[in-house]
């Protein structure tokens, strides 16, 4: 059997997933960010982690410029920002606060709506198909006392800490 986008999508489409806004600097100091879910841990040991940022993304210039990027883990105040960053809006900053990463070249750190945030430095990246696969190391971090923004099948929904004791 052949697995066709839409399989896949479903596929991945049926596990909730933690949502993120990933942001970097243009070469002109212009923010950019993206909504993902494709954000993937590679190592402790090293602290590194992986990003997939489609060709067409207009953020995807101001990663390859700039060598970095801010990966903002969502909490549940960040489900507008969300849907902002998921659209082709052209002001997608114009009603999130943010202030500029000291260590990721400036990108865009969205504290107020972030359940945490890694602050990287690219090390590598890879074409593959409509996409290009970034590594890069964590070289600051932040964890804030919020719940986690999930996404299921088209909608949010939040982490709630009653079902973390449950054992199937």
């Amino acid at each position: 059997m052949t697995v066709g986008s839409e399989r896949f999508s479903e596929l991945f489409g049926s596990f909730p997933t933690p949502i993120a806004i990933v942001t970097a600097r243009g070469a002109d100091g212009e923010p950019f960010g993206y909504t993902s879910n494709s954000v993937c841990a590679v190592s402790a040991a090293t602290p590194m982690l992986l990003i997939s940022v489609g060709k067409q993304s207009r953020t995807l210039p101001a990663i390859v410029s700039s060598q970095a990027f801010a990966v903002n883990f969502l909490s549940a105040s960040g489900r507008s920002a969300s849907q902002v960053f998921a659209s082709k809006a052209t002001d997608k900053f114009a009603d999130v606060t943010w202030q500029p990463s000291a260590v990721a070249e400036g990108a865009p750190l969205l504290t107020e709506i972030a359940l945490g945030y890694a602050e990287c430095r690219v090390e590598s990246a890879t074409q593959v198909s409509d996409h290009w696969l970034f590594i890069a190391r964590v070289e600051g971090t932040a964890v804030f006392p919020r719940e986690p923004l999930l996404y299921r099948k088209g909608s949010y929904s939040v982490w709630s800490p009653q079902y973390a004791d449950v054992v199937a």
